[in-house]
């Protein structure tokens, strides 16, 4: 029997996740005038950020659709799980 691979990136749920570049991450702390430390948190092992390639201490930006808002967005460093 194939194995049908499913591409959970297209799933209707998932909000779309961008890996940032240096300069971006770094527009980002200073618009917010946070450290990297005081971002939310997500996991190398989760999913989206293996598909992005993501390493240790990149930002993603996470773009939520939102019936309300239009859509939200979210920062998250990644972190070891």
């Amino acid at each position: 029997m194939k194995e049908e691979k499913f591409d959970i990136a297209q799933h209707e749920l998932v909000p779309l996740h961008i890996k940032l570049t240096d300069d971006e991450k770094q527009k980002v702390l200073e618009e917010f005038n946070i450290s990297e430390k005081q971002l939310p948190m997500i996991g190398e092992k989760d999913i989206m950020i293996k598909k992005l390639n993501a390493k240790v201490g990149d930002v993603i930006k996470i773009i939520r659709k939102s019936p309300t808002l239009g859509q939200s967005i979210f920062y998250r460093v990644v972190v070891y799980d």
